[in-house]
């Protein structure tokens, strides 16, 4: 029995203080605070800072170009806070005569000194020796060769795209059969005297034989 009323007794306490509190923030004056946020230098905007009221449940994040807005109470402190940057406070004054406040924040970065961490693979210098010494090395000579062969380069140049200089030359051809298509049908070369008199030539200097 008296469990309970000590529980009862505590219960009633919370609740009157809430009652409080809640009628004490009812009596405070609303007023909306937005501001842009800007880094050390003023030069560039920060986005994505949490701007938030400790235990009030009110909060927002900067957008894009670094700007905010949000509804606070007289006298609440606002938290910025961004990783990499100094958390800042800003106190909202008591008795403030207008309903709006403007602000232009610069947040500076929050440089942290770490200790200086020696990560090492085997736990005792012996062992790190005896891998060292087992360990099997590839020559670098020998993966060189077997890249630069000759079946490994035509295998490569099979699947390699053309570069600039093809491509361009292939749209130039384009253009200069589009051109002689405007002004008639193309020219058969079979029909060609000076192309027949080019293949018999190259046929004499045996230009067609097999190497």
């Amino acid at each position: 029995m008296t469990y309970i009323l000590s529980f009862a007794l505590v219960l009633g306490f919370c609740s009157l203080f809430q009652s409080a509190f809640a009628q004490d923030d009812r009596d405070k004056k609303v007023i909306q605070l937005s501001g842009i946020i800007l880094n050390a230098d003023s030069t560039d905007a920060v986005p994505g800072v949490n701007i938030y009221v400790p235990k009030k449940g009110r909060g927002t994040v900067s957008g894009r170009f670094g700007y905010f807005s949000m509804p606070v109470l007289e006298g609440d402190s606002v938290v910025f806070s961004f990783i990499g940057l100094r958390k800042q406070t800003f106190k909202v004054p008591d008795g403030f005569e207008n309903d709006r406040i403007s602000l232009i924040l610069t947040m500076e970065v929050d440089e942290i000194a770490l200790a200086e961490i020696e990560v090492m693979p085997y736990p005792t210098e012996e062992e790190f020796k005896k891998a060292v010494v087992a360990m099997n090395v590839v020559d670098p000579m020998s993966i060189s060769r077997s890249n630069m062969s000759p079946e490994m380069l035509l295998r490569w140049a099979e699947t390699m795209p053309a570069s600039g200089n093809e491509n361009f030359r292939y749209f130039q051809q384009g253009q200069m059969l589009q051109n002689q298509d405007l002004y008639g049908p193309r020219p058969l070369r079979i029909l060609d005297p000076f192309a027949w008199s080019q293949f018999i030539r190259s046929i004499k200097r045996g230009d067609l034989k097999s190497k």
